[in-house]
């Protein structure tokens, strides 16, 4: 009897392409936490530079992962 081929476990979890407005969402976002990073001269941002960053590396991943996002 003939076994039949496994699918690898890498197969079943697909990444696609993020659109653009998520792309340039998350790149604003990433800009943003840079910005409060580097300038002193903006205290809103500076306080918050971090989450702006993990907000972008967020939106980016979840725009990889889910389809049509």
């Amino acid at each position: 009897m003939a076994r039949k081929a496994r699918k690898s476990s890498s197969s079943s979890f697909r990444l696609n392409a993020p659109t653009q407005m998520v792309f340039a969402i998350s790149l604003i976002l990433a800009v943003l936490g840079l910005i409060g990073l580097f300038v002193p001269g903006v205290p809103v941002l500076g306080a918050y530079y971090f989450w702006c960053m993990v907000a972008a590396y967020v939106v980016l991943a979840a725009g990889n992962t889910m389809k049509g996002l």
